[in-house]
């Protein structure tokens, strides 16, 4: 955009193809567009930092989290993307974002002290736990959980689409001739699951049980060892899809060490995306999520909230979900011969 230091409608429109009235009919709310292609042209909006109208500018929005989502680097890198894609979006619509640390139940009653400030729009709700969870759904306070999703869809919630970031990867496999492909995980959270049904969506009856494995922490090093055992006690597969970066960097090391080839003898993919991927050796084939869009799009379907509440609107609960990207690099490839 030369010679402006900010995004207009009509650099929205031509980087989509589309005409500028959609693009103002999309960001405003104001007549028809196609859900889909809203959300996409929102999404776009985001990465091109364009102030959205009707903004709560001067307000203020609190990040809610649990301590080991903020402070927890290792196993975080994904939340500190999405929320880098919050403060972007807060900065370009005049917003102060505050965050409140929980870690016990003495800390959700500073919570509901905190939603008394009239300054508040609402909340953003990241890497909640159920208990968290339960006690917004009873607040009368906007909020919008980020990168996550309410099974009794009490909330709105923005997250990228796990289930089909999964099948994503697990085709891409299965088009290069592999079967027998493992799911590697630790489960416990709502988008891991989906990440799951995602494998299983593909594989059919393929998906067996054994081809389940689980880690006991999101580090490489627990990949590893849950690739080695598995290698130890002879289970057949030649394609791995690992519902993280992290998890895949952590099974390529468990394969080469067994004096395996990536992707030779086994193929691994990750799901995330991250930068470090492509400087892995072999470099790293993963379905990148949009992780700023995450957060950036969570906070604009919050100022969406407040607006229709002001204006006397009220709407169900959305669960926007964002397409993935699929990135094929070094670590996988075609299924090995006999």
């Amino acid at each position: 955009m030369a010679g402006s230091s900010r995004p207009r409608i009509s650099d929205i429109a031509q980087k989509l193809g589309v005409s500028t009235a959609t693009v103002s009919r999309a960001l405003s709310g104001n007549g028809y567009v196609r859900e889909a292609l809203a959300t996409r042209i929102r999404s776009v909006a985001i990465e091109m930092n364009y102030a959205m109208p009707g903004t709560a500018a001067g307000q203020k929005a609190l990040i809610v989290s649990s301590q080991d989502a903020i402070i927890d680097f290792k196993r975080s890198q994904f939340t500190m993307y999405v929320l880098e894609g919050l403060r972007d979006r807060a900065e370009a619509q005049d917003i102060r974002l505050e965050t409140h640390i929980y870690q016990g139940s003495r800390d959700l009653a500073a919570l509901k002290t905190a939603t008394e400030d009239e300054a508040l729009i609402g909340l953003l709700l990241v890497s909640v736990d159920e208990h968290v969870l339960d006690f917004v759904r009873g607040l009368d306070v906007p909020a919008v959980l980020v990168n996550g999703d309410d099974p009794e869809m009490c909330l709105s919630s923005v997250t990228p689409c796990n289930r089909s970031a999964a099948a994503l990867a697990t085709r891409h496999l299965v088009r290069m001739g592999h079967e027998r492909i493992a799911f590697l995980s630790r489960p416990g959270r709502r988008t891991i699951t989906r990440r799951l049904e995602g494998w299983r969506d593909v594989l059919g009856s393929g998906a067996t049980k054994a081809l389940e494995l689980e880690v006991e922490d999101w580090t490489a090093e627990a990949a590893a060892e849950t690739i080695t055992r598995a290698l130890d006690a002879g289970l057949a597969f030649t394609g791995v899809v690992a519902a993280a970066d992290i998890l895949a960097a952590g099974a390529i090391q468990a394969i080469q060490t067994r004096g395996l080839s990536v992707p030779g003898d086994i193929s691994v993919i990750g799901i995330d995306g991250l930068p470090q991927g492509q400087y892995m050796s072999p470099a790293l084939t993963s379905v990148r999520i949009p992780m700023p869009a995450v957060g950036g799009l969570s906070l604009d379907l919050l100022v969406e909230t407040v607006k229709l509440r002001t204006a006397g609107v009220q709407m169900p609960s959305r669960r926007i979900e964002l397409a993935c990207e699929l990135l094929h690099r070094a670590s996988a490839g075609p299924a090995p011969q006999g």
